[in-house]
């Protein structure tokens, strides 16, 4: 199988967020910074946990330049496709960030195609709500997360509502949506 090229890592990640995330109002949010382009798509084809490590920190500096980016999409092209070794590299990231004075600046949110919450079966359709095309770290600005919600009502109810729509959508659904995100190579 060949290596998709960046353009369609782009593109099927871009289908993922229109069709999936907005398309079923996961993140209230998304809709906004994808019309505006405020979203940086981020690709690593490192094949080792060093250079992506690296790779997040070069992305942070890049967001600390450019106020008018609002999130970055970091997806992993080359490593992180087991679900453990993605939560274990994760964990790595969020220190990484406090270490590198991030906190409370930026903040990590996880997607993965295996993704499964603790403690829920892997056939869970709640787990839709953090699967993507590919491994992704979400890297948004604490500012503008903090900003969109405190102009949100109840925002404190988003992931109890998406779990019960993933659930009422149903495993079926839920896994046609994402293998749909996939164009051609």
């Amino acid at each position: 199988m060949t290596q998709p090229t960046e353009q369609h890592l782009i593109a099927n990640t871009q289908t993922w967020l229109k069709t999936v995330v907005i398309g079923h109002n996961f993140c209230p949010f998304a809709q906004r910074e994808l019309e505006h382009n405020h979203i940086r798509f981020s690709i690593d084809r490192s094949h080792d946990w060093e250079n992506s490590l690296q790779q997040l920190i070069s992305e942070c500096l890049l967001l600390d330049a450019n106020p008018a980016i609002a999130t970055t999409l970091i997806i992993f092209s080359q490593n992180l496709s087991h679900f453990d070794d993605y939560l274990d590299f994760l964990a790595l990231a969020e220190q990484l960030l406090q270490v590198q004075g991030y906190q409370g600046i930026y903040q990590l949110a996880s997607f993965h195609p295996d993704y499964c919450f603790a403690g829920a079966s892997e056939d869970d359709p709640a787990n839709f709500t953090n699967r993507s095309p590919y491994p992704m770290l979400h890297l948004l600005r604490e500012d503008h997360l903090a900003a969109a919600l405190s102009h949100y009502p109840q925002a404190e109810q988003i992931p109890a509502r998406n779990i019960a729509l993933a659930r009422q959508l149903g495993l079926a659904k839920l896994q046609a949506l994402l293998k749909a995100c996939y164009i051609d190579n």
